[in-house]
């Protein structure tokens, strides 16, 4: 596989790794919540750079990922059953997000807070990350995908 876009895995995955973001957990993070907020991450990168001058390349790196998830899975100890049947279910979530926030730069505040809890709702305080994403989605703005590609920024 293709190792050009580890850089860009490497970087959302630090971002999810952001103990800030589980604070407002009431119990001890589980895998799922690190791969929720890693699929939310991907979706706002995603959206931001979603062109048609971009196409082939954001194929690649949405491969590429899923493909890293999918390894990751492997190495929890899943069988490759239980690999198909997870890989459909964050696939699904996945685009279920990216549905959600195509819009965010037009919603409101509390629109915004709707869309985070439909996917975080076993998340305390879920204004905290409601301006966490909108940071994050105002970061990505202010860069090019080409910057991300050539290493230069990090995400």
């Amino acid at each position: 596989m293709n190792e050009k876009y580890i850089h860009i895995y490497n970087n959302l995955i630090n971002y999810t790794r952001n103990k800030d973001l589980y604070k407002n957990l009431n119990r001890e993070d589980i895998f799922s919540d690190r791969l929720t907020l890693f699929l939310l991450h991907f979706s706002f990168f995603l959206k931001n750079f979603k062109k048609d001058e971009n196409k082939l390349i954001l194929q690649e790196i949405y491969d590429f990922n899923f493909r890293q998830l999918e390894l990751s899975i492997r190495e929890i100890g899943y069988g490759d059953q239980s690999i198909n049947k997870k890989m459909k279910d964050y696939i699904n979530l996945f685009h279920s997000m990216v549905s959600e926030i195509h819009f965010w730069d037009e919603l409101s505040k509390s629109d915004k807070i709707k869309k985070i809890s439909i996917f975080l709702g076993e998340f305390q305080n879920i204004d905290d990350l409601t301006q966490y994403f909108d940071d994050f989605n105002l970061k990505l703005s202010k860069k090019t995908l080409n910057s991300y590609l050539k290493s230069v920024s990090n995400l």
